[in-house]
């Protein structure tokens, strides 16, 4: 039995250090950033990098064709004070789209966090 109990400590201890969450909140939405396709070169979306804050973005490549935003599931958790709380997606008529990441306690800005390259984007919510 003594054997056994030392067998289950060391075993414990092993894994303790590999213990994973069953969930994530994923409260960095810069770990899920990412660049879809490749920008030409001299296009719009090649003067933009993840990263960036909307006002930044609309400064060097100019304002969206069109726009939209939503809540994310954590404009909902009751005492969640972190970011990504809501996105907002720019389209822009024969580039893509870039989606940014924001709301949090004290911040209005808005972070890219994903290009999508789309030479055939109409730059229109339908």
């Amino acid at each position: 039995m003594k054997i056994k109990a030392i067998a289950l400590v060391a075993t414990l201890a092993v894994f303790a250090g590999h213990a994973q969450p069953a969930f994530s909140t994923g409260s960095d939405p810069a770990s899920s950033a990412s660049v879809v396709g490749t920008p030409a070169a001299g296009s719009k979306f090649s003067k933009i990098r993840v990263g960036m804050y909307s006002k930044e973005v609309m400064d060097l490549i100019g304002p969206p064709t069109d726009q939209k935003s939503y809540a994310t599931g954590k404009a909902w958790i009751p005492f969640h004070f972190g970011g990504d709380n809501y996105r907002m997606e720019f389209l822009y008529k024969g580039e893509g789209s870039l989606t940014f990441s924001g709301g949090g306690i004290g911040s209005s800005a808005s972070k890219l966090i994903r290009i999508t390259v789309n030479t055939q984007e109409s730059g229109y919510i339908h």
